[in-house]
C-alpha cells in the first residue's frame, strides 16, 4: 500500500529508534530530518510502502555508518525465544498449534510504532495461545502443503518458525526458506538462518533480495525464489510487511498470511482489530 499519512509518524519512530541503538554517531533530529525528506519525495509515487520504508532504513544506516544497528536487540529476541521454545515446544501437537506459536512469535516486531514487544513473553505466549486465532484458515491451507515457499520475517519469530518447519517437513511438505537479503531492523537474516540450523531443515534456503529489502519485491528476489514461488503449491508469509507487499501482487499462488495485527491500517485491510492472531488464506 502507498505511504498514509497517518503512518508517517510510526516509520519516523522506528528511525529514531535505530538511532538510539548506536547514540552518539549522529544526531538523530539530522538523521530524522533526511528520512522525512526520502519519505515525501516519494510519498505519491506509485511505490509500495515497503519499498518506500526500505530505501529509508538504507539512508539510515549510511548516515549512522552501522550496516545493523538492530543487531543486539536481534540477539536478545533470539535467546528469549529459544528459552520459551525449550519450555512449550512439548505442549505443541497439532498444526494448528504450531502454526499458532509461529504467529505469537511475530510479535517480536521492533518495526511499528503502535506495538511494543513485551518484556514479559512467556507469560504473553501463554496468554495468547490460549485466546488462538482471530481468523482460521488453517483446514483450507492443510490440502495445499506439498511445495511450499516459506518467507520469514523477524528474529526471535523465526526461532518459532523452526518448529513449524520441523512439523511441516515430517508430514513430508518440501520447503524453499527465504530469509532477508540484508539487515533491516530486526528481520532475519541468512547469519540467523544459519545459526538456528534452517539450513539442514529445508530443502532450499534463499533470500527475498534486494539487500534489506521489507516484504517481497518481485523485481528483486533471485532465482532460487523466483523459481520456487512460480512451482508452489502455497505461500506462507509470515508478518506485516510481507502481507503488505504480496498483497499487491496479482496471479500469485495461494498464499498462507501468518502474522499478528500490530497496527490500524492493517487492520483495516484484513478486518480485524490491533492485538489479533491471523491465519488468513489469499487465493
Amino acid at each position: 500500500m502507498p505511504v498514509q499519512e497517518r503512518c508517517i509518524n510510526c516509520l519516523l519512530s522506528r528511525v529514531r529508534f535505530a538511532c538510539n541503538q548506536v547514540p552518539g554517531q549522529v544526531p538523530v533530529d539530522q538523521v530524522e530530518a533526511a528520512c522525512l525528506d526520502l519519505i515525501r519525495a516519494h510519498q505519491f509515487d506509485p511505490m509500495p510502502q515497503t519499498q518506500i520504508a526500505s530505501a529509508m532504513h538504507r539512508l539510515v544506516r549510511a548516515l549512522i555508518a552501522n550496516d545493523d544497528p538492530f543487531l543486539a536487540v536481534k540477539q536478545r529476541s533470539t535467546e528469549e525465544a529459544l528459552a520459551v521454545c525449550r519450555r512449550v515446544h512439548p505442549t505443541l501437537k497439532t498444526l494448528k498449534d504450531f502454526v499458532l506459536a509461529s504467529i505469537i512469535g511475530n510479535t517480536f516486531d521492533y518495526g511499528v510504532q503502535e506495538h511494543q514487544v513485551t518484556s514479559r513473553f512467556q507469560i504473553f505466549f501463554d496468554q495468547a495461545f490460549q485466546a488462538g486465532l482471530g481468523v482460521d484458515d488453517i483446514d483450507l491451507m492443510i490440502p495445499l502443503l506439498d511445495r511450499v515457499v516459506y518467507i520469514t520475517d523477524n528474529c526471535g519469530e523465526i526461532v518459532f518458525d523452526r518448529l513449524l518447519i520441523d512439523h511441516l517437513v515430517a508430514q513430508g511438505v518440501r520447503i524453499t526458506l527465504a530469509v532477508r537479503d540484508g539487515p533491516v531492523l530486526n528481520d532475519a537474516t541468512l547469519n540467523d538462518a544459519l545459526f538456528l540450523g534452517l539450513d539442514r531443515r529445508v530443502n532450499v534456503l534463499t533470500t527475498t533480495g534486494g539487500d534489506g529489502e521489507l516484504g517481497v519485491n518481485l523485481d528483486v528476489i533471485p532465482p532460487a525464489l523466483y523459481a520456487a514461488i512460480h512451482d508452489c503449491t502455497l505461500i506462507i508469509s509470515k508478518g506485516m510487511a510481507n502481507f503488505e507487499s504480496l498483497s499487491l501482487y496479482p496471479n500469485l499462488p495461494p498464499v498462507a498470511y501468518l502474522m499478528s495485527v500490530k497496527c490500524v491500517p492493517v487492520g483495516e485491510m484484513v478486518g480485524m482489530p490491533v492485538g489479533s492472531m491471523v491465519a488468513l488464506l489469499k487465493r
